[in-house]
């Protein structure tokens, strides 16, 4: 098994991916990817949460229901 120490490290710069149901494909190597609400880097190897209808990441759950639900935002 790898960890974060055997790893080869990614290349530098934004990522780009295509977002599939319970995985994602890289298409441009990366070492991150954007939150689509609040523009934050999301390191690949942190990236939890993703639309694939919109091919949009999110940094956390509360990015996800503001982009969703954003009538719910006060």
């Amino acid at each position: 098994m790898l960890d974060r120490n055997n790893r080869p490290s990614p290349k530098a710069g934004e990522a780009e991916l295509k977002f599939l149901d319970g995985d994602f494909r890289i298409l441009r190597p990366g070492a991150f990817v954007r939150c689509a609400v609040t523009g934050a880097p999301i390191p690949l190897e942190e990236l939890k949460y993703w639309s694939v209808d919109l091919q949009e990441a999110y940094a956390s759950p509360e990015a996800v229901m503001q982009r969703l639900h954003p009538e719910g935002k006060k």
